[in-house]
């Protein structure tokens, strides 16, 4: 569970077009084509331009918040020109070649392509504010020309590697930018991050681990020293029960987190604090803190409350409701989350999101025709590996319904469309995680 608050998300369009996802480019600063690559690609070579690819699903909600909150901020217009610029929602099944050429494993993910060999130069997970997406764009201009030099050429290194889903490698090379960089290195705190993020991806959680208690308190406070500490919650999590440094690590980064959710508060997405509370709050599961974790989640729940009572609309606000019924969830109070779900749902009709949810939060509270019925309601507009998702939810219903059969034949039907799917959209692991499901079923 930890990779969703680490990375963001980690594994919609609606069968029909989402109105919503439309409405939030009308007037937007950037020029995205949607969901065709061939024509980005070619619109790249033609203008020899490098690609940013903007790599989303419409059930991330980190996802959600940068269309949001970032990729409307006007201040990003005078970078229009600076590349070709493609997003890529990984619901929709015709994607896949693209997924095939590029993986993915976080959401959302951006990269930045060379189109003249259709090589990655950078692939940046996470979250990002217009002052870190600058940072971005110019390496990534950087790593087209190939004129870096010094701790800016290792971390184009490090990209190129990362890109080519090489993550340990690329760790070898973010850690020699850091150790090769002056301490004031304005690329500190990307590097950081991108290098706990290839840690954790090449399963090194140990030495990520170890390497976010080095670097964390030579970052300034800032969104990436947040996301760093994030990504150093999950890492030390993963860590063999049995080490000896597991529990210590925890803790100092738990108080690290206290630290930087407590005034002067970081100027940061509202998303990345977030992220920072569901981190924090399983962080301190691991440590046999649960009542600490449950004050915890108390606070995260009041504050997500209160930012999706700011939102400026019905999208940016839906941003903030999966954490809302996580954090309801772990209070074990589903009920705080209803009524802003089924909200979303009036507001939102094209969207498969929350009728999904509902159908958990029903599920909770016992109301299992209601939840039958959003399951239903979620299954006419969902699509791709997601849908995965909603029967695996749906079975668990009619499994509380005493529908054993029925609950049998909903994984059967998951596991048939996961066989529909390319293999770049549906991971080994849900594969596996449907097939244990169902072997659980029968054997009841």
């Amino acid at each position: 569970m930890f990779v969703v608050g680490l990375l963001a998300c980690t594994a919609s369009r609606t069968s029909e077009p989402d109105a919503t996802a439309a409405a939030a480019h009308e007037g937007a600063p950037l020029p995205f084509i949607e969901d065709d690559y061939d024509r980005a690609l070619t619109e790249a070579k033609a203008k020899g331009l490098p690609l940013f690819a903007d790599i989303w699903a419409p059930w991330c909600h980190t996802c959600r918040s940068m269309r949001a909150y970032v990729f409307t901020d006007k201040a990003l217009a005078r970078h229009a020109g600076r590349f070709v610029w493609l997003e890529i929602n990984t619901d929709l099944p015709k994607n896949a070649i693209f997924q095939e050429k590029y993986p993915v494993e976080n959401w959302p993910t951006f990269f930045i392509i060379d189109p003249r060999e259709e090589k990655a130069l950078v692939r940046f997970a996470g979250s990002a504010t217009v002052a870190q997406l600058e940072k971005l764009f110019e390496d990534g201009e950087r790593a087209y020309r190939g004129d870096a030099k010094g701790a800016e050429a290792d971390l184009a290194r490090g990209d190129a590697l990362y890109g080519a889903g090489k993550p340990a490698e690329a760790a070898q090379a973010f850690s020699q930018a850091l150790a090769e960089a002056p301490h004031d290195w304005s690329r500190r705190g990307r590097t950081v991050e991108s290098l706990l993020v290839a840690l954790w991806g090449a399963k090194q959680y140990d030495v990520c681990a170890q390497k976010a208690a080095e670097e964390l308190p030579r970052l300034p406070r800032s969104p990436s020293l947040a996301n760093a500490t994030t990504m150093a919650i999950g890492c030390a999590a993963s860590m063999a029960p049995e080490n000896p440094q597991r529990k210590a690590l925890l803790s100092a980064f738990d108080a690290k987190g206290k630290e930087i959710l407590a005034p002067p508060l970081i100027d940061m997405p509202a998303d990345d604090r977030s992220g920072l509370y569901e981190a924090m709050v399983e962080g301190r599961s691991e440590l046999g803190d649960e009542a600490g974790g449950k004050a915890l989640a108390q606070e995260w729940l009041t504050f997500l409350e209160a930012e999706a009572a700011k939102a400026p609309n019905p999208d940016a606000r839906s941003v903030f409701d999966s954490h809302r019924m996580s954090a309801a969830m772990i209070l074990e109070e589903p009920m705080r989350a209803v009524p802003a779900i089924e909200q979303s749902e009036k507001d939102l009709p094209n969207d498969y999101n929350p009728p999904a949810r509902l159908a958990v939060l029903y599920r909770m509270l016992g109301r299992l025709d209601d939840a039958m019925a959003a399951s239903d309601r979620a299954l006419a507009k969902v699509q791709g590996a997601r849908r995965l998702r909603v029967l695996s939810d749906r079975s668990a219903i009619l499994a509380a319904r005493g529908d054993k059969a029925g609950a049998v034949k909903t994984i059967e039907e998951a596991i048939a469309y996961a066989k529909s799917l390319s293999e770049a959209q549906v991971s080994p692991r849900q594969r596996e995680a449907l097939e244990k499901k169902l072997t659980e079923l029968k054997a009841k």
